[in-house]
């Protein structure tokens, strides 16, 4: 093999010179500093394991004094796509809630991206924001500005001030889920389907890591919310991580993906069953 005949060859060169225990500690470094270079061929490193952006241990959430979960362990890598099911009332807003900051956590670890969220100090709270993207269900659009101009207020807001480089991330927005012509009318004059793409485009105008939808689909009909999964799919393909809070079991089979369940405050892992 390879390694033996480059192993062969160093033994050759350099036993004369050593004794055997400098030849021993030389040969076990120069195998290591081999392999490192082998696993480190030219535009094929190799990543022994998937970046975490999510990370909770042991974590209990609560509201208004109420503990809603607890006992949370929980990883989730770049590029997952997850959804979260339950009960309404069973946590899932919640869980939601607290990986933008909305509400601490009470007990554990947590960290979302390079932002431990145990220890978050308000004023890095909005730093963790511009990094994380939201889609609502009411998809909270500014009903007295046109698209556009709901786009440019939140780039305004978080720090854009190059007006050329503003208007050209709004159409490329717009343009990734199929809402550019759009771009002067009202929120009113949209439909439900049309407002949540819009609503998404404002998800990554910070090009984020992660995107929490939470009850993306909950005011469509099943057609369009249909549609508003495959916009949320395609970003997903992309690489970007999506946490999606739902109680549409029908876009589940549709889109089987990993699913966690919130149920007597607790939240774990279950396996969607195909028929």
């Amino acid at each position: 093999m390879l390694l033996d005949f480059i192993i062969n060859i160093f033994f050759n060169n350099f036993m004369f010179q050593y004794g055997i225990f400098e030849i021993f500690c030389i040969h076990i470094e120069f195998i290591l500093n081999t392999i490192v270079i082998l696993l480190l061929l030219p535009n094929k490193i190799i990543c022994l394991m998937s970046q975490a952006v999510l990370s909770l241990k042991n974590v209990n959430i609560s509201q208004g004094g109420k503990e809603i979960l607890s006992n949370i362990n929980l990883e989730v890598k770049q590029g997952e796509f997850i959804y979260i099911i339950g009960k309404t009332g069973t946590g899932k807003s919640s869980f939601m809630k607290a990986l933008y900051a909305d509400l601490p956590l009470g007990e554990g670890e947590g960290r979302i991206m390079d932002f431990d969220l145990a220890t978050l100090k308000e004023d890095d709270i909005p730093f963790l924001r511009r990094k994380i993207g939201f889609v609502f269900q009411d998809f909270q659009l500014l009903p007295d500005r046109n698209v556009k101009d709901n786009l440019h207020f939140v780039l305004k807001a978080t720090g854009w001030t190059d007006e050329t480089e503003i208007q050209n991330k709004i159409d490329e927005v717009l343009e990734k889920v199929s809402v550019k012509e759009y771009a002067n009318k009202m929120p009113h004059q949209l439909s439900g389907g049309e407002q949540q793409r819009v609503a998404i485009a404002r998800a990554l105008l910070n090009n984020p890591d992660v995107i929490l939808a939470d009850e993306p689909t909950g005011n469509l009909d099943p057609q369009t919310s249909v549609e508003v999964l495959e916009v949320l799919k395609k970003i997903n393909a992309t690489g970007k991580t999506i946490i999606m809070a739902t109680h549409d079991y029908a876009l589940l089979m549709k889109f089987p993906s990993k699913t966690l369940k919130c149920e007597d405050a607790q939240i774990f892992e279950v396996v969607q069953k195909t028929m």
